[in-house]
C-alpha cells in the first residue's frame, strides 16, 4: 500500500493543528506550566553538583542541608505542576475529540439520502466510534508531549554546554540516527493502522448487519449461522495479527536505541577519562555525576519526542478516515438566506423535474410537471419502478432535482430553512422505523412538547390507540428494536399517530397503507382522510383501492407521468391506469375500499 504524499501529509498535519485553535489559551497556560515546569527541573543536577564537588568536601553540612533542601523542593515543584498540566491538558484533549464527534455527526445528518443507500451503517459506526475513539490518546497528550518534551531538550541541552561544551557535543552524535530509526517506525504503524481501521470497520459492519433483529431473522431462516461465524472469525483473526503487528512494528529498532541510551553514561566516562589525560581541563566528579543524569533527562524526553512523532504518523491514517467523511458534499446544503414563512398554504409543484442515482444508466425521473393544490390530494401510481417513491423524496427534499425545479408556496425548496420545511412537509413511508423506546417516546419524536392528550388523538386519528391502551404498560411500552414487537400493520399505524402529531399542511405518503389488512386499511384511510382535511395530499400508492377519491390521480411509467385525471375519468380513457386496476385488483374496476387487492409496495 503506498502512502500518502508529503503534501497530503503536510495538509492533515495542519488540518489536525487547527482543530486545537478554539482552546489557544488553555494550551497557552499548559505551555507555560511545562516551561516553568521544566526549567525547576533543571535546577536539580547543578545542585547535585556543587553537593558532591563543595559541600561534601569541605564538609560544610548547612551548604549540604540547602542544597539537599532545594532539591527537595525542586522535586515537589516539578510534581505540583505536572499534575496541574496533565489536568488541563487532558480537559483540552477531550474538548478537541468532543467537537471533532460534534462535527462529524452533524456532518453525516447533513449528508443525503443517497449517501446511506451506499454506505454500510457499521462502517459509519466504525468511523464515529473505532476510529475518533483510538485517535483520543493521541489528542489528549499529543500536543502537551511535544511542548514538554521540546522544552526539555532545548534547555537540557543548554545546561550540558554549560557544564561542558565537549561531553555535550559527544552525547549529540547519534540524534540523527534516533531521528532515521523512529521516522521509519513511524511509516510502518501508519501502514498497519490503516489496515487495522478498515479490518474494524468490517467488523462492525459485520455485527450491525447480523445482529440485528432482521440480520438474526434471515441468517436463521437461512441457515448461515456457522457460515457467518466463520467470516467473523476470519475478521477477527486478522485484526487480532494486525494488532500484534502494529504492537511490534519497529520493536527491534526501538531497542537499538535502548541499548544506544544504556552505554551512552559509559561514553562520557571515557571522555572524561581522555579530558583528564590530554590535559584539556579535567573533569570534576560532580560535573560529571551531574552531566550523566542531564544526559538521561535529555534523551527520555527526546525518545518521548520521537515516539510521539511515531505516533501522530500512525493516527495521521485515523484522521484520515475522519476527514473524508467531514470533507463529503452537502447535496441538499441549507440554504445562505433561508426562507422563514409565517404560514403555510401548501402548494406543492414540480416543473421540469429531471432525477438520475448516481452510477445510474438512466434517468429515474424524466420532465416531471406536477402541482398538488393547496387542500388537495393527488394520487401517483404506477408500476414498480416508475419512479413514485422519488417523486416523493424530492417532495420532501431529501435529494435534490439534478433539472427543474420544485416548489412550496411558490419558493423553491432549496431556499426554505430547513426546520420550516421538515415543520410544512411531512412523509410517512413504507420504510417504518421506529426506535428503540417507548411508544410515547416514538411519538413524541416528532413534536417533543406534545401533551398526553395530544399523543392519544394522533393515536386515535391513526386507529392504534385501542391497541396501545390495551397494552400492560400502554404509552410506555417499549416497542423493540425497529418495532420488531408489533406487526408491520401496526408499526405503520404508529408511524402515521407520528405525522400526525406533527400536523404538517403538506402529507407525502409512501405506501403508507401497504402493510395494514383490508379493514384496517378502509378504517386508516377514512382517518387519513379526515385528518388530511385542509392540507395538501400527495399519496404514492401501488394499491389502487386507496386512491380512488383523489382529486387526480397521476399515473407514472419509466420515469414519465403518463396519465393523469380523476378515477372514473381515467377508467373510462382504457389507458395506462385501466390497465393497471385490471391488472392488481381482484374485483370489478371501481369496487369499493375494502375490497381485496393484490399488489406489493413499490419500492423505487
Amino acid at each position: 500500500m503506498s502512502g500518502p504524499t508529503p503534501s497530503a501529509r503536510k495538509g492533515d498535519v495542519r488540518r489536525v493543528m487547527r482543530l486545537f485553535t478554539h482552546d489557544r489559551r488553555r494550551l497557552t497556560f499548559v505551555a507555560a506550566l511545562i516551561v516553568v515546569s521544566s526549567l525547576i527541573s533543571l535546577a536539580s543536577p547543578f545542585l547535585l553538583r556543587d553537593l558532591l564537588d563543595v559541600a561534601l568536601p569541605e564538609r560544610n553540612t548547612a551548604l549540604a542541608a540547602l542544597l539537599a533542601l532545594g532539591m527537595i523542593v525542586v522535586a515537589v515543584a516539578t510534581t505540583v505542576l505536572n499534575v496541574i498540566q496533565t489536568r488541563q491538558s487532558t480537559v483540552v484533549g477531550q474538548s478537541v475529540m468532543h467537537r471533532l464527534r460534534s462535527s462529524v455527526y452533524r456532518h453525516l445528518q447533513r449528508l443525503s439520502l443517497g449517501f446511506y443507500t451506499r454506505t454500510r451503517t457499521g462502517e459509519v459506526q466504525s468511523r464515529i466510534a473505532n476510529d475518533i475513539g483510538a485517535m483520543q490518546a493521541t489528542v489528549t497528550s499529543t500536543a502537551t508531549s511535544i511542548v514538554s518534551s521540546g522544552t526539555t531538550v532545548i534547555a537540557t541541552f543548554v545546561a550540558m554546554l554549560a557544564l561542558d561544551w565537549r561531553l555535550a557535543l559527544v552525547s549529540l552524535v547519534l540524534v540523527p540516527v534516533f531521528v532515521l530509526i523512529t521516522r521509519k517506525v513511524g511509516a510502518m504503524r501508519r501502514e498497519i493502522t490503516t489496515q487495522r481501521q478498515e479490518r474494524m470497520a468490517d467488523m462492525s459492519a459485520m455485527v450491525a448487519e447480523s445482529l440485528s433483529v432482521s440480520g438474526v431473522l434471515l441468517t436463521k431462516t437461512m441457515g448461515r449461522s456457522d457460515e457467518l461465524a466463520a467470516r467473523f472469525d476470519r475478521t477477527s483473526r486478522e485484526l487480532a495479527d494486525l494488532e500484534v503487528r502494529s504492537s511490534n512494528a519497529g520493536r527491534w529498532r526501538q531497542s537499538s536505541i535502548g541499548i544506544i541510551i544504556a552505554v551512552l553514561p559509559a561514553a562520557i566516562y571515557l571522555a572524561a577519562a581522555f579530558t583528564l589525560s590530554g590535559g584539556t581541563g579535567p573533569v570534576s566528579i560532580g560535573t560529571l555525576v551531574a552531566f550523566t543524569t542531564l544526559q538521561g533527562g535529555l534523551f527520555r524526553p527526546m525518545m518521548g519526542l520521537l515516539s510521539t512523532g511515531a505516533d501522530v504518523q500512525s493516527s495521521m491514517a485515523m484522521f484520515r478516515r475522519v476527514f473524508e467523511y467531514l470533507d463529503m458534499p452537502v447535496e441538499v446544503a441549507e440554504p445562505e438566506q433561508p426562507h422563514r414563512p409565517q404560514g403555510v398554504t401548501g402548494e406543492l409543484r414540480f416543473s421540469g423535474v429531471g432525477f438520475r442515482y448516481p452510477g445510474a444508466d438512466r434517468d429515474t425521473l424524466t420532465d416531471i410537471d406536477l402541482v398538488v393544490p393547496p387542500g388537495q390530494a393527488v394520487a401517483v401510481v404506477g408500476a414498480t419502478g416508475s419512479g413514485k417513491t422519488t417523486l416523493g423524496y424530492l417532495g420532501a427534499r431529501l435529494y435534490e432535482p439534478d433539472t427543474g425545479t420544485i416548489t412550496l408556496d411558490g419558493v423553491p425548496l432549496d431556499r426554505w430553512a430547513r426546520p420550516e420545511l421538515t415543520a410544512a412537509v411531512g412523509i410517512v413511508s413504507q420504510e417504518t422505523y421506529l426506535l428503540h423506546a417507548s411508544i410515547a417516546e416514538n411519538l413524541r419524536f416528532a413534536r417533543p412538547e406534545a401533551t398526553d392528550a395530544e399523543l392519544v388523538r394522533a393515536a386515535q386519528e391513526a386507529q392504534i390507540h385501542d391497541l396501545i391502551a390495551s397494552l400492560p404498560e400502554s404509552y410506555d411500552t417499549i416497542v423493540g428494536e425497529r418495532g420488531y414487537r408489533f406487526s408491520g400493520g401496526e408499526k405503520q399505524r404508529l408511524a402515521l399517530a407520528r405525522i400526525l402529531l406533527r400536523d404538517p399542511q403538506v402529507l407525502i405518503l409512501d405506501e403508507a397503507t401497504s402493510a395494514l389488512d383490508n379493514r384496517t386499511e378502509a378504517a386508516v384511510t377514512e382517518a387519513l382522510r379526515r385528518a388530511s382535511a385542509g392540507r395538501t395530499t400527495l399519496t404514492i400508492a401501488h394499491r389502487l383501492s386507496t386512491v380512488q377519491d383523489a382529486d387526480e390521480i397521476v399515473v407514472m411509467d419509466r420515469g414519465r407521468i403518463v396519465e393523469r385525471g380523476r378515477h372514473q375519468e381515467l377508467l373510462d380513457r382504457g389507458g395506462a391506469y385501466a390497465e393497471l386496476v385490471h391488472g392488481t385488483t381482484s374485483t370489478p374496476v371501481g369496487a369499493p375500499v375494502g375490497a381485496t387487492v393484490v399488489g406489493t409496495a413499490d419500492t423505487d
